[in-house]
């Protein structure tokens, strides 16, 4: 299962996302959907979104992409997601904030950052 920090990945390039979060949050979701279904990444994935970026994107489920609005810290949201799946599945998160790469890792989860995502995508 491929864990993404939406905001840590969009906060990752200066694009003028900060002027609109909610459609740097649809713009990354598109492209992760559109990359999961051509397997440019293999699913399953979550995209975590938090703050004004739910906004842009909602919450819902398919094959290969779920989006989850964390009602708090999307860090939280996301140590409860690598809780919840670890035992069943290999994770990997998609994150360059320290505190959660730390967090994460010691459940087992791997973690790589926002670049690896978005060689992905382009």
């Amino acid at each position: 299962m491929l864990l993404v920090d939406a905001a840590n990945v969009v906060g990752s390039r200066p694009t003028g996302w900060w002027r609109d979060r909610p459609g740097a949050a649809r713009k990354l979701h598109d492209q992760l959907a559109a990359a999961l279904r051509s397997r440019v990444v293999e699913p399953p994935a979550v995209l975590v979104l938090e703050g004004a970026a739910r906004g842009g994107v909602s919450e819902a489920s398919d094959d290969v992409l779920r989006v989850v609005h964390s009602p708090g810290s999307g860090d939280d949201t996301i140590v409860t997601l690598v809780e919840q799946a670890i035992a069943d599945s290999a994770v990997t998160v998609v994150t360059a904030d320290r505190g959660l790469r730390e967090r994460v890792q010691h459940l087992g989860a791997e973690v790589v950052g926002p670049r690896w995502l978005l060689d992905q995508l382009n």
